[in-house]
């Protein structure tokens, strides 16, 4: 017995030792500096960052000099090297090796991160009539879930935003004439497509479209994640096209720097006029892969960049692109968090761009754009790309509305019960309303904001919660034809102090027009996705004939594009329909 207990261990321990050295040849991919021997060679090459970290960087006005803390520590400017190559060397995404025969290949760890979401639930007028929240012009949590479906994946459910998806259209609202009033405010009143016993309340914001050659000149601090992780080519490579477009749009008012962070920060590009295009790009087409991720240095440094060439009266924002791949270095992400929120008094913005797959931060990229008072967007293609950084840029750079909130007063003897779809994150207390020193969201110049709510009537047979038995005899409601009422606060940018706007909501006017619809039709496909809790009997099936049920032109092929991510999300989840097709 012994005998044979001793010849089985020693077998085991035969074959364990081969599988270990097979395996020591699996492909693999983790969050710290590139194993490859081309990766090790770029980031001990001696590039060019060390000398310009020890540069002073110059004030636009002249007035005064800025040296970042990088250029005085010698080992962070050693660090700071992988961050620039020659300007001959290109980046190029490297294949994975093929694994040899026998060798079990092992997928590439996913660690990519979303903040936990519960979707809103439903309230009782009665008890809860006051609805609060804070407006969000991003779009990123469609446009991550649009790769992810292209790429075959289903997203997690927390990676779903609803508002994102619905503020990822456009709705043609009718803009407004003038910039003291910055947007425009819609309403629309219709049955629920998926509940004949509801219906759905959308509020739209149209800001007001300023023309490229009425910005304001912009001192803007490109800050580029350039660790190990972004070699990829939906990264770095797509990450230069996309600030190519950028570049392009600027002008010899505009001024444009460049942050990098790897394993440290460094400043690559010192304050530069946006009409020297071919010095911008050329800083940027040298940039290489390598390395750790120190975001939180990074972020120090652009901000010490940004506000000593800060321009009065003139757009301040860092750009911050990053595959996500977050470390925080010094701060801890409340710390950092708290550090962004602070330092948008000195007038200073940040935005976050979001690239590639593996290890994306959702959940910091876009809480960093909150607090930093910009937006937040994923970048797919070069398509989006575009129009972000190329068609949008009005409205991704410039604020035209700042802090702005949103509340509705539910009239009880109108409506019995509401659900406002998405917004989960920018909840707010009823008293914060009316409360300048609480920050909400900004509206960029063109950009358009949408809500809707689902509701129900007192009448309605399919309440999801029961009748307070003490609150309903004394409910006396404006029994008019008030729905509710709609406020907005906002403030003009610079300015301290909010503004008011208020109307009432017709209970009576019913429409179904092609914007509610579409509306509806996105509304629902995030519902799906996180799955269909307040859908009823709805799926992908009836979701595919809502959203191709609209004739007319689509010039971005938005419709089109919504159609078939709804295809791939019925296949993917085992519940594929029928094509479904727009007529043009």
């Amino acid at each position: 017995m012994h005998t044979r207990v001793k010849t089985l261990c020693l077998l085991l321990s035969v074959a364990l030792i081969g599988c270990q050295s097979k395996n020591a040849n699996t492909p693999t991919r983790t969050t710290q500096a590139p194993e490859s021997e081309a990766a090790r060679a770029r980031e001990e090459a001696p590039l060019e960052l060390a000398e310009k970290a020890q540069q002073p960087v110059g004030r636009t006005n002249n007035t005064a000099e800025y040296a970042p803390e990088a250029s005085r520590d010698a080992s962070v400017v050693a660090d700071a090297k992988i961050g620039l190559a020659a300007p001959a060397v290109a980046v190029a995404p490297t294949a994975p090796p093929i694994p040899q025969a026998g060798v079990i290949a092992l997928p590439e760890p996913n660690t990519e991160t979303y903040a936990a979401l519960e979707p809103s639930q439903v309230k009782q007028t009665a008890v809860e009539p006051v609805s609060t929240f804070s407006i969000d012009v991003d779009t990123g949590a469609y446009t991550n879930t649009r790769s992810l479906l292209r790429q075959g994946q289903l997203p997690p459910a927390d990676a779903i935003r609803a508002e994102e998806f619905i503020n990822a259209f456009d709705y043609a609202y009718q803009a407004p004439k003038s910039r003291q009033q910055p947007f425009s405010v819609t309403t629309e009143l219709s049955a629920s497509p998926w509940n004949a016993d509801r219906q759905l309340l959308l509020v739209g914001l149209q800001g007001y479209r300023v023309d490229k050659s009425e910005l304001p000149p912009a001192n803007l601090v490109f800050l580029l994640d350039v660790s190990g992780s972004m070699a990829d080519a939906d990264k770095l490579p797509l990450l230069k096209s996309a600030f190519a477009h950028l570049v392009e749009n600027l002008s010899s008012k505009d001024r444009v720097s460049i942050v990098v962070y790897a394993g440290a920060a460094g400043v690559v590009l010192e304050p530069t006029p946006g009409d020297q295009k071919d010095r911008i790009l050329a800083a940027l087409e040298q940039l290489q892969a390598g390395g750790s991720t120190n975001g939180g240095e990074g972020i120090e440094l652009a901000y010490r960049l940004a506000n000593a060439n800060l321009i009065q009266d003139g757009v301040n924002r860092i750009v911050l692109a990053t595959d996500g791949d977050f470390n925080v270095g010094n701060f801890s992400q409340d710390a950092l968090k708290n550090y962004v929120a602070k330092q948008r008094e000195t007038g200073v913005s940040l935005s976050t761009l979001g690239f590639g797959r593996g290890n994306y931060n959702d959940a910091m990229a876009e809480q960093l754009a909150n607090v930093g008072n910009g937006n937040h967007a994923y970048i797919d293609s070069v398509k989006e790309a575009e129009r972000v950084l190329g068609s949008e840029l009005s409205g991704t750079l410039f604020t035209i509305a700042q802090d702005v909130k949103i509340q509705i007063e539910f009239n009880p003897a109108q409506v019995a019960e509401y659900r406002l779809i998405g917004y989960e994150n920018r909840a707010l207390a009823a008293e914060d309303f009316n409360n300048d020193r609480v920050d909400a969201g900004e509206i960029g110049a063109g950009h358009s904001v949408t809500a809707i709510y689902e509701i129900a009537r007192p009448n309605a047979k399919s309440l999801q919660i029961d009748p307070s038995r003490y609150q309903t005899s004394t409910l006396q409601g404006k029994a008019g034809a008030e729905l509710g009422y709609l406020k907005l606060r906002y403030k003009l940018p610079g300015q301290s102090k909010s503004r008011l706007i208020s109307q009432a909501l017709d209970a009576d006017k019913m429409t179904l027009s092609p914007r509610l619809s579409t509306a509806a039709a996105v509304a629902g496909f995030a519902e799906a996705l996180r799955g269909g809790k307040y859908l009823g009997d709805w799926d992908y099936t009836q979701l595919l004939t809502l959203a191709s049920a609209q004739r007319g032109p689509d010039p971005r092929g938005q419709r089109a594009e919504l159609i078939e991510l709804m295809q791939t999300a019925a296949a993917l989840s085992g519940k594929a329909s029928q094509t479904a097709v727009i007529s043009q």
